[in-house]
């Protein structure tokens, strides 16, 4: 057998690579001693191997060449679930269960029973029936083997199977991540508007972003935290008390980072038309623009309260209210983060005094030494209609 310089040196490398494996290796010194040994019982002797293992491998290698010393496909053990099983039962995972009215037994429980009782099969409509009137909102991998074999989809499957199928096609039916979308059939151009407020302010007017932070609670720590340590976070224990809760009024101003705010027990209208007349006391003689939600005391009422208020205050007052669902445009609630991150999360209060002295001494301390705008980049939705955005005026 004659071999190229280009083969040699390739069956060489496989032969001597630190990364081949023992079969690649031996099947390269094979072909290289075919070369030097005239027949199989040689090369055999050379390569301590048997003869017909020999003739194998230097058959397939004068027939394809280099590829022919790889191994050929397996056929393997025929799967016992085909592709078609396979969609079904991630179908059957993903089907949603019909809510519940009333608690009882679990599916499981069901197929089981009326297996002892004779009933061979059950459709998926009769196991979401069943389902509704037992109060099942989510399925067990036993319910959904058991189920997967009673509506006939295969004939047996464990848990561990159903669970690796489920693995392999990156399905976790058993997780929910929340999500939000806002019905508001004008959401474009109401965001795309106050993004316009926050990044091209009108000038000689001011832009306050107003919201209510509610159910702040006074909790105690019945024991202190203990301190992280290198490999572990900080320690808290479980226990706790209750010392009511406080509301927080705030208005943060755009363009400075500054807030204004009040605490106390309640948040009514009443408690909002307060704290507007100290803000309109803060800003005597620039038009306010006010940036907030579609909360019903921020809406006139039956007595019209910010018509009236507006009128007092000569019409300074511009009220632009957010989407539905889209507080994240309203810049107070990236303010309200802030103040619960490096004020409330680890905090621990005796009373609701303490906790609003709390808070109020961190926003006093906010307007001393940290007050800063934020960068806000989202400049809102391109309007397809070609009509300019028309601005307050």
């Amino acid at each position: 057998m004659a071999l190229d310089d280009e083969v040699r040196v390739e069956l060489r490398r496989r032969m001597r690579a630190a990364t081949s494996s023992q079969r690649e290796a031996n099947r390269a010194r094979i072909i290289l001693a075919c070369e030097v040994h005239g027949s199989a019982q040689a090369v055999g002797r050379a390569v301590r191997g048997h003869p017909s293992t020999v003739e194998r491998w230097r058959a397939r290698f004068l027939e394809f060449g280099l590829p022919g010393l790889e191994d050929l496909p397996r056929a393997g053990r025929k799967p016992r679930i085909s592709p078609l099983q396979r969609i079904e039962l991630v179908a059957l995972a993903c089907q949603p269960v019909v809510p519940p009215e009333d608690k009882g037994r679990s599916v499981l429980e069901l197929v089981v029973q009326a297996t002892h009782q004779g009933k061979t099969s059950y459709s998926v409509e009769e196991l979401q029936a069943e389902a509704k009137k037992r109060g099942k909102t989510t399925r067990t991998l036993d319910e959904l083997t058991t189920a997967a074999v009673q509506i006939g989809i295969v004939p047996a499957i464990s848990k561990s199977t159903y669970q690796r199928l489920l693995s392999q096609a990156d399905l976790r039916p058993h997780k929910t991540d929340m999500w939000i979308h806002s019905p508001d059939p004008q959401f474009r151009e109401k965001a795309t508007a106050i993004c316009d407020l926050y990044l091209n302010p009108q000038p000689g007017s001011v832009v306050l972003c107003i919201d209510e932070k509610t159910g702040m609670q006074a909790i105690e720590r019945r024991f202190p935290d203990r301190p992280p340590a290198p490999g572990r976070r900080r320690r808290r224990e479980f226990e706790y008390k209750r010392h009511g809760t406080q509301s927080l009024l705030c208005a943060f101003e755009v363009h400075t980072g500054r807030a204004v705010a009040h605490c106390g027990a309640t948040r009514t209208a009443e408690d909002l038309v307060r704290f507007m007349e100290e803000v309109a006391r803060l800003y005597p003689d620039v038009i306010v623009h006010v940036v907030w939600d579609c909360l019903n005391i921020h809406s006139d009422g039956r007595d019209g309260r910010w018509m009236a208020f507006n009128q007092r205050h000569g019409d300074r007052f511009v009220f632009h209210y957010t989407p539905k669902h889209a507080s994240w445009v309203n810049q107070v609630e990236c303010y309200f983060g802030i103040l619960q991150r490096q004020c409330l999360a680890n905090g621990s209060f005796r009373s609701t005094d303490e906790l609003r002295d709390a808070v109020l001494g961190f926003i006093d301390y906010w307007n001393r030494e940290k007050a800063h705008p934020f960068r806000w980049t989202f400049t809102g939705y391109p309007l397809q209609t070609g009509v300019e955005l028309a601005r307050a005026a």
